[in-house]
This record gives C-alpha cells, structure tokens and sequence, in this order.
C-alpha cells in the first residue's frame, strides 16, 4: 500500500466520523450543554490530549527538540483562529441552530474556497477533471439540500446554515495555512500549539456556558457522546488530517467533505432517524464520483 493510497483511506475515516458527529453533537446540544460551552470541552479535551501524546510518544523526544521558527508563529496563531476557534464556534454554533444534514451538506462549500485559496496563495493548477469532480459533487450535494428530509429541529436555520457555511470558508482557510507548515514540523508538535492558542481563544466566549451545565443530571449516553466529539472528531480527526496533508494537497482532502452528507444519512438512518430514497442514493454515486475524479492520480 502506497503512503497515497494510506492517506486517501484516512481521509474518508475522518468524513465517516464527522457524519457521525453531526447526529451525536446534536444530542448533546442545546438541551445538555449549550454550543460555546461544549467547545470549552472539545478544545480543551483536545488539547491535554495532543500534549500528553506529545509527552509520551515514541517520538517525543525527537519531537521536543524540533524547533519552530519564529517567522512560522504568525502562521500557526492564524492556523489557530481558522482551524480552532473560528472554526468550532461557528459550527457548534450553526449546528445548534439548525438540523445534523442541512450542516453536513453545507460543509460541501469547502473544496470550491480551499480550490479558489489554494489557486491564489499556493499557486496550483486548477485542472479539468478537478473542477468537473467539485461540480459532480455539488450537483448530488444539491439533491441532498433539494430533496433530502431532514434529520433534527431546526430552532433558526437561517442563522444557523449562514454560520456552518462561516466554518466551512474558515476550515477552507486552515487547510490553505498548515500546508507548508506540515511539510517542515512534525505534526504533533504543530497541532499541540494550534489547540493551546485555540483553546485561549475560545475560552472567553464559552466559559460561562460551561460553568453552567448540570453534570449530575446528564444522561450517561450523553457523556458518551461528548466523549466521541472530544476525543473521535476532534483529537483523531486532527491527527489523521494532519498526517493526510504530508501526503496529499489541500483540494484534494478538502474533496472529501463531500461524503459527510452521505455518512451523515446511512448513520441517521441507522439510528431511525431517516430514511433511504433514491434521491439519495444517486446523491450518493455524483459525490463518490467527484471525490473519485478530484484524488486519482495520472500514471
């Protein structure tokens, strides 16, 4: 298996669990713990977790004596804002407001930013076959948004689907920013000071929300599901992110948004919570088609 084919794999774990996250976040939220507050706990779930990997890894002391840059901190506090902090709030936020499969088609507006960004500041290509993929993509994204039932009450979904498309837009951004920086440092040692900066950041807007939430009353299911999105979307799907973009370029991980709608809908179904048409299933065929034309690669 080539270290391409690896990083493809791990890029589509990383859209299953995120269709997972949209249903089980959802759970949680407003009813258990308000959205700002439950980022204190991803962001700062996340970041004990990178620094004790960081202090007891393999690779720690190797790790320890890699030395940034001064010239890369600017990069790194503004991979920080659009990679943690603007982007769980707006999320967490939007995803309060609105319903787990609206937010996860929504999501499908990053690999046009990331291709527009990465055009700009990277100065890649934007090839045919690349472009025809986004557009097959969109187009069974469109069916989904169109036809798709929607999984969850929507207690303000306008204001709810404007902020999920601000995380997409700031997500887009982030993968733009850590490119470079992950071609020089190692990953760990990047992202245990990208969740430290982020975590500072967030801290003022959700701290009174996390004071506020009754621990005693809270369902053990519930505690599970806080568990997955600490530890599953956010620690795990960082890393294997972060290890994806060694290998592969920012279009095409961004790309892979687009199965998040679909894995959203087969675990929604799989929790009774929505049904299997024929709508989606040729929703699903464009946007495994797109992803396909985006990340093969010419011999």
């Amino acid at each position: 298996m080539t270290k391409r084919t690896l990083a493809l794999i791990t890029a589509t774990i990383v859209s299953i669990i995120y269709g997972m996250t949209f249903t089980l976040a959802k759970d949680v939220m407003p009813n258990y713990v308000q959205a700002y507050g439950f980022i204190i706990l991803r962001a700062g779930g996340a970041t004990i977790l990178f620094w004790l990997f960081w202090l007891f890894s393999r690779q720690s002391k190797s790790i320890r004596e890699e030395q940034i840059e001064p010239k890369d901190y600017p990069r790194i506090v503004a991979a920080a804002f659009f990679g943690v902090a603007l982007n769980m709030l707006s999320f967490f936020k939007g995803l309060s407001l609105t319903s787990p499969i609206s937010a996860s088609v929504l999501m499908v507006s990053t690999p046009m930013i990331v291709l527009v960004l990465s055009a700009i500041i990277l100065k890649e290509r934007m090839k045919k076959r690349m472009v025809f993929g986004l557009i097959l993509g969109l187009i069974g994204t469109a069916f989904l948004i169109l036809y798709g039932k929607s999984v969850g009450s929507a207690s303000n979904a306008s204001l709810g689907n404007f902020l999920v498309f601000v995380n997409a837009a700031s997500y887009g951004l982030y993968l733009v920013l850590v490119k470079n920086l992950m071609e020089k440092y190692n990953p760990f040692n990047f992202a245990k000071w990208i969740y430290l900066i982020g975590f500072f950041m967030v801290l003022p807007f959700g701290w009174s929300e996390f004071v506020a939430v009754n621990w005693v009353s809270m369902p053990m299911a519930i505690y599970w599901r806080i568990g997955f999105v600490v530890v599953f979307s956010t620690f795990l799907t960082y890393l294997l992110n972060l290890l994806s973009m060694k290998e592969l370029k920012p279009t095409t991980i961004a790309v892979f948004v687009y199965l998040q709608p679909v894995f959203a809908t087969i675990f929604a179904i799989s929790l009774g919570k929505d049904e299997l048409t024929l709508v989606k299933i040729i929703s699903a065929v464009l946007i495994f088609s797109g992803v396909s034309l985006v990340t093969q690669k010419k011999n």
